[in-house]
């Protein structure tokens, strides 16, 4: 539901970029799409019932009315999309098999978010706040959305985490990573991310390293078609996917923290295995449709039934 005109704020909001997709799709031809990680995550939580808000920058072009289109569409609270009169960030994904792409992005808008013009009263309305994405390897944004998610934090608002690993994030980031896992009650990786931030072929040797920066908090470790691993609170769950007809895997981690963080909203007392057994099924659901998808309530509810889980 779009809050954008009411008074209500949301429980929920992402912080971070929105971006366009500039795809390839032949010699000559390319498509543009909305993205961006937390602008991803944000409009999936809308979809799963959460009353929800990215907070970011765009442009005032064709590509910014494309996010805010989409944006509005998704049920998005429009009071934290800010428009700007700067560049859009671009994301050129020159080659997709497998991915090839490079940031397009100097003084673009995302960088010019303003926190200071968010609605009066928003950090007492909200439960969760995401961060992640390639804004927090962007300067000076990636400043103030740490601090802004180390206040958060420090007043007991809920902290999610997913780096979502891309070449920007050098050994400058390393600081940004440490700051942001010192703060997260939820920290969402993959593979990928494991290896690219701790620079390393041993995925499960940076889990550990990773666990240790932070050991109260909530790791969930996606694996693609393997399913997905979580560890809380000296505990391990391994969960093992429905089986599906892939369709794209694009959009499935995202959809994945998306069924984590939903479910962990809706029923803030369930079990672990219950959050974990909703993120698989939601990942599993965007893989059934193009592009980043989620799955509706009823996929999410037959698809949630056919995953399996073992704790140690």
């Amino acid at each position: 539901m779009n809050t954008s005109n009411g008074d209500k704020l949301p429980t929920f909001i992402a912080f971070g970029e929105a971006l366009t997709d500039m795809l390839r799709t032949g010699a000559d031809t390319w498509k543009s799409v909305p993205g961006g990680a937390p602008w991803n995550v944000a409009q999936i939580m809308a979809s799963f019932g959460v009353a929800s808000a990215f907070g970011g920058a765009i442009s005032n072009d064709c590509f910014g009315d494309a996010l805010w289109k989409a944006s509005a569409q998704s049920g998005l609270d429009l009071r934290f999309l800010q428009r700007v009169s700067k560049s859009p960030l671009l994301a050129i994904v020159h080659e997709t098999q497998p991915p090839s792409y490079f940031f397009v992005g100097d003084d673009s808008a995302d960088l010019h978010f303003d926190l200071v013009a968010l609605p009066q009263g928003w950090e007492a309305a909200v439960r969760w706040a995401h961060f992640g994405g390639i804004s927090l390897a962007r300067q000076p944004l990636a400043e103030r959305l740490v601090a802004i998610a180390e206040r958060l934090s420090a007043s007991g608002v809920k902290i999610s985490y997913d780096p979502n690993f891309r070449n920007v994030m050098d050994k400058s980031y390393d600081a940004i990573l440490a700051r942001m896992v010192a703060v997260a009650d939820l920290i969402k990786v993959s593979e990928e991310d494991l290896c690219g931030l701790f620079r390393t072929h041993d995925a499960e040797a940076a889990l550990l390293e990773l666990r240790a920066m932070r050991p109260t908090a909530t790791v969930l470790y996606t694996r693609g078609a393997q399913g997905a691993t979580l560890h809380a609170k000296g505990k391990t769950w391994n969960a093992a996917p429905p089986r599906i007809t892939v369709v794209d895997t694009i959009g499935a981690g995202d959809c994945s923290l998306a069924g984590f963080l939903s479910s962990a909203m809706h029923q803030p007392h369930a079990d672990w295995d219950t959050h974990l057994r909703a993120a698989v099924a939601a990942g599993a659901g965007a893989c059934l449709a193009a592009g980043a998808t989620p799955p509706t309530a009823q996929t999410l509810a037959d698809l949630t039934l056919k995953v399996h889980i073992q704790s140690s």
